[in-house]
């Protein structure tokens, strides 16, 4: 699996770590965001279309991807949804997928465990940082950088677009997403040039890591109390 043809959701999985500490962040929104990638690509493919905000399979091909495939088929077997509830039905379906994929190409590498002793569990390990920081700086360089929007492509766009509204601080910090807010604002809509359902799928998962850090946080204070 080269670089270039990873899935937007691996791109985002891989993006969402820090190759200097080794370890994922945002873990807790991370589903998500994976899932609001997943949904954007099959839009971008042609393989989703929107009907009156619902998700609606387009034809019967497959892209060969299991991450995007196994939720095509997810989609065509439940009944219709609209995209908001794709963002945060069983994401880690999606998240399981990407994870198991990226392990079997290298860029992960996978320790069993087991859980109480008796639960196998697997743990992911970075493997390829090289290739994270990598990412993270073409990512940065189309958030930051000097190209018009209008000339970044649409899927360089929408993972941008993404990370930005899943607030991923491996992508840019607060102050640098509120001093690019315009930029971010062009590259949503270069993303989503040829779909415009990509705002409504960047709304939800804005409104999901909001959703996701209120639990977060209500269930840190439960705890300590």
């Amino acid at each position: 699996m080269p670089n270039g043809s990873l899935s937007l959701a691996a791109r985002l999985y891989l993006l969402a770590w820090d190759p200097e500490r080794m370890t994922l962040t945002g873990a807790w929104k991370v589903a998500h965001l994976l899932r609001a990638g997943a949904l954007a690509e099959l839009a971008q493919r042609g393989l989703l279309a929107d009907d009156d905000g619902v998700a609606v399979p387009v034809g019967d091909s497959r892209t060969g991807d299991p991450a995007l495939d196994g939720l095509l088929e997810l989609i065509e077997e439940s009944r219709p949804r609209k995209w908001k509830s794709w963002v945060t039905f069983h994401p880690t379906y999606t998240l399981e997928a990407v994870r198991t994929q990226l392990a079997g190409a290298g860029y992960l590498r996978t320790r069993r465990r087991r859980v109480l002793g008796v639960f196998p569990s697997a743990e992911y390990e970075l493997d390829r940082p090289d290739l994270v920081k990598s990412l993270r700086d073409e990512a940065r360089s189309v958030l930051l950088g000097p190209q018009p929007a209008a000339e970044v492509s649409d899927r360089d766009a929408a993972l941008v677009a993404l990370a930005a509204a899943a607030e991923l601080r491996t992508l840019a910090t607060g102050k640098e997403r509120r001093l690019y807010r315009n930029r971010i604002e062009a590259l949503t809509d270069r993303g989503g040039a040829s779909i415009p359902v990509l705002r409504k799928v960047i709304e939800e998962v804005r409104t999901a890591v909001i959703v996701a850090a209120t639990s977060e946080s209500a269930a840190r204070t439960t705890g300590e109390n």
